[in-house]
């Protein structure tokens, strides 16, 4: 399931970066190294985690790091943010990352950059009704709503 909701969405996305992931930044966020050495910061799309302070911060990046950190990735992006971050689907070691950290719990699904028909929201479904990761608090604030508190 995760693999189809990664190629519904990817076929969009112009450019690929291929490379190792030498850096986890937090749960939505990572470094990959190309084979010319260059870094690049990609965000992954669509999803949201949650950020320093909150809840499951350190577990979401953990998570993250698990499935991606030294390891070979794939990043199908056509999108920078104001940050130069590249924002796209992240592919680590043939599993869809951004998929996986929704399936995880370690994630919620980004209603500013998630079509209402994606496949990500039944990942994330999946998580929320088995209370897995985040889901497991009985009331978890999205990073949206956390920032805006602030």
């Amino acid at each position: 399931m995760a693999l189809l909701a990664g190629l519904a969405v990817t076929g969009a996305f112009a450019e690929t970066i291929s490379g190792t992931v030498t850096k986890i930044i937090d749960g939505d966020t990572l470094v990959v190294r190309d084979a010319a050495k260059k870094r690049h910061t990609v965000r992954l799309a669509e999803i949201d985690a949650p950020e320093p302070k909150q809840p499951f911060y350190a577990e979401s990046g953990r998570s993250l790091a698990e499935l991606c950190h030294r390891k070979a990735a794939t990043v199908e992006w056509s999108v920078r943010d104001e940050g130069q971050r590249y924002i796209g689907y992240v592919t680590c070691a043939g599993k869809d990352a951004n998929g996986e950290q929704l399936k995880r719990g370690m994630a919620w699904a980004s209603p500013k950059g998630t079509r209402p028909t994606s496949a990500l929201y039944e990942l994330e479904t999946y998580a929320r009704l088995r209370r897995i990761g985040l889901w497991a608090d009985d009331q978890p604030v999205a990073p949206w709503e956390f920032a805006a508190r602030k």
